[in-house]
């Protein structure tokens, strides 16, 4: 079940306590390593952080109300979720994602497209997917958008 909270806060402090500390960690990570322009609100009910209007107005192509999402964290009901959509669009930043992963973690990536799942909280690499973070800036996220997402 998608969460109705409306701030971050708001979601953080709604999750099972086993949650609360993981999901805060991965927001301080999030904040601290983002490259400036990136917005958190929330977005389809998880922690996201998303290219605002007020830099590009077109929004999300699904949903132009939307802000451009570039990232969520979310509890879900059997893991932790990662979504990043630099992983689904940029197939050297999937490969260098792969390649580094087994560097910071024994055990098997566990990833759809762009959605890297933690189903033990002992074993979510904070360190590599802070750095993964570094790696997109806003210009170079709605560049990437609009010649690989975009129709």
């Amino acid at each position: 079940m998608q969460s109705q909270a409306t701030t971050a806060d708001q979601y953080i402090a709604e999750l099972p306590e086993e949650r609360k500390e993981i999901l805060q960690k991965l927001r301080e990570i999030a904040q601290k390593n983002l490259p400036k322009g990136f917005k958190e609100t929330m977005q389809y009910g998880m922690i996201s952080y998303v290219v605002p209007h007020s830099i590009y107005p077109a929004g999300y192509h699904c949903k132009p109300t939307d802000a451009l999402l570039f990232m969520s964290i979310a509890s879900q009901k059997n893991y932790i979720s990662f979504y990043h959509s630099g992983l689904y669009s940029d197939p050297k930043l999937m490969d260098w994602f792969v390649t580094e992963y087994p560097k910071h973690l024994n055990g098997k990536l566990d990833m759809g497209k762009s959605c890297v799942r933690f189903k033990n909280e002992k074993n979510i690499p904070y360190t590599l997917l802070g750095e993964l973070i570094t790696k997109i800036t806003v210009n170079e996220w709605i560049e990437k958008y609009e010649k690989t997402i975009k129709p």
